[in-house]
């Protein structure tokens, strides 16, 4: 019977012998086993197998994997690595042996499940956690069981890996296991895709380059877009302005913004809803090729149509009208009330109103600011006066 099963196999390959197999079996030395082992596994990965002769492959491929020497069943993991005719079984049994043995077959083996991968996950140390972070593809199922179990590196390269699909149980686990490690936040940062959940929970976590890449490459909930406004960096650009308004260098000031490209849309919509309703005059002016006192003129004193022929006139983009006129409408509003019009007073009332306007303007409205939110702050920050 023994005999019958080499002899099938070796009708597979006219240039595998029955010496081959004796040496296999009986080979004096490992070295002798594990050639013979390599070349056995190439032929019955290469060779077409009918059903009767892959049953007997696998009965040969179960005596390597039981062979006493790491040589031989090394020869067998790297043979067939990659091989769909490595059985399940004996691929997860592999998967459980020394690491020059376990690695390859954990890495690449498409017998492996996701079960099995779970598995590994699960009850094995950390390097072969990794292992299977490495895989080339990972489903949802296996990410999730890597953000739960696995040791930070396994999550960082799975992170790092577009291939490997997380859903957002997924993501959110891996950054509460994590919080606070950079190496887990830069990676989900610079994944091509974020759900905007994940991304919310980001926004707040890092800053710098990084903070820039999320916001410039990710959606972000409109919500989120409006509360940047009130964080570091608007401030910081918002007291440049300031500074320059206090100075009489205002005109100058967005004159250079202009010249070298930062006076952007979405810069103005953010001084708007701040009150900064100077430097959104002076800065529609210059983009408009205008006076200021004209563009004055249009914006507070000639009507809704006077409102949009300077909104035109500025070249900015149509979709961001109705945010924008409904911010003048709330700058007006206020100061007919005759609101104090100390900076801190007007500017808390001033957001108080825009947020909460804006939480009911349609999305289409604001998608300017969810494309391009922030991507000149860190710019105009660096602008020198």
């Amino acid at each position: 019977m023994e005999r019958e099963r080499h002899m099938s196999i070796v009708t597979m390959r006219a240039n595998l012998t029955d010496s081959d197999i004796r040496s296999l079996i009986k080979g004096p030395s490992e070295d002798e086993r594990a050639h013979a082992a390599h070349k056995i596994c190439r032929c019955i990965d290469e060779a077409e197998l009918s059903p009767e002769e892959r049953a007997h492959a696998e009965g040969i491929i179960a005596i390597m994997a039981q062979d006493a020497a790491v040589l031989v069943r090394r020869s067998l993991a790297i043979a067939l690595k990659n091989s769909p005719k490595l059985p399940r079984e004996i691929a997860n049994k592999l998967s459980r042996d020394v690491d020059s043995i376990a690695l390859p077959v954990i890495m690449n083996s498409p017998s492996l499940t996701d079960a099995d991968l779970v598995a590994i996950v699960r009850a094995c140390p950390p390097n072969k956690q990794v292992a299977v972070a490495s895989r080339e593809t990972l489903s949802t199922t296996v990410t999730g069981a890597i953000s739960s179990y696995a040791v930070s590196e396994a999550v960082e390269r799975a992170l790092a890996n577009d291939n490997a699909l997380f859903d957002e149980t997924g993501l959110d686990t891996a950054l509460t296991r994590f919080e606070g490690l950079s190496s887990i936040t830069t990676a989900m940062i610079y994944r091509e895709e974020l759900p905007v959940g994940v991304t919310e929970k980001l926004v707040s976590m890092v800053t710098g380059e990084l903070f820039d890449h999320l916001v410039n490459n990710h959606e972000l909930p409109p919500q989120i877009a409006i509360d940047l406004a009130m964080g570091a960096r608007e401030r910081a650009t918002l007291d440049i302005v300031e500074q320059a308004g206090r100075q009489r260098d205002l005109p100058k000031f967005v004159q250079q913004l202009n010249l070298n490209g930062r006076l952007t849309p979405s810069l103005l919509m953010r001084g708007l809803c701040l009150g900064q309703i100077d430097f959104v005059e002076h800065a529609m002016a210059e983009l408009g090729g205008i006076a200021h006192q004209r563009m004055w003129l249009l914006m507070h004193d000639s009507g809704p149509l006077g409102l949009k022929a300077a909104f035109d006139r500025a070249g900015l983009p149509p979709r961001l009208f109705p945010s924008f006129k409904a911010a003048i409408e709330v700058y007006h509003s206020i100061d007919r009330e005759g609101v104090a019009r100390d900076r801190i007073t007007f500017r808390k009332r001033m957001l108080e109103r825009t947020l909460t306007l804006f939480q009911s303007v349609p999305k289409d409205d604001l998608d300017y600011l969810l494309e391009k939110l922030d991507a000149s702050a860190l710019q105009v920050e660096r602008v020198a006066i």
